[in-house]
């Protein structure tokens, strides 16, 4: 939700021509939400829940590359 609402306010600092100032005060704004600790205390649970469906001890081994046929 946090990654969507940054990606909407580039979005728009992008696509307008609000300025430095304006966005300026939407990073602000960004960082008061984002710092705030019932979105942290949020953030904590939603990362506990998906901790709980999606293994992050495992090691992924780099692949190897396909073996090319000897002319």
């Amino acid at each position: 939700m946090v990654k969507f609402l940054l990606g909407a306010a580039v979005g728009y600092v992008l696509g307008s021509r609000a300025g430095r100032s304006r966005y300026e005060q939407i990073v602000r704004t960004y960082r008061k939400v984002a710092d705030h600790p019932a979105v942290q205390g949020a953030a904590g649970v939603a990362r506990a829940k998906v901790g709980e469906k999606v293994p992050f001890t495992q090691k992924h081994e780099p692949r190897q590359p396909a073996r090319q046929p000897q002319p």
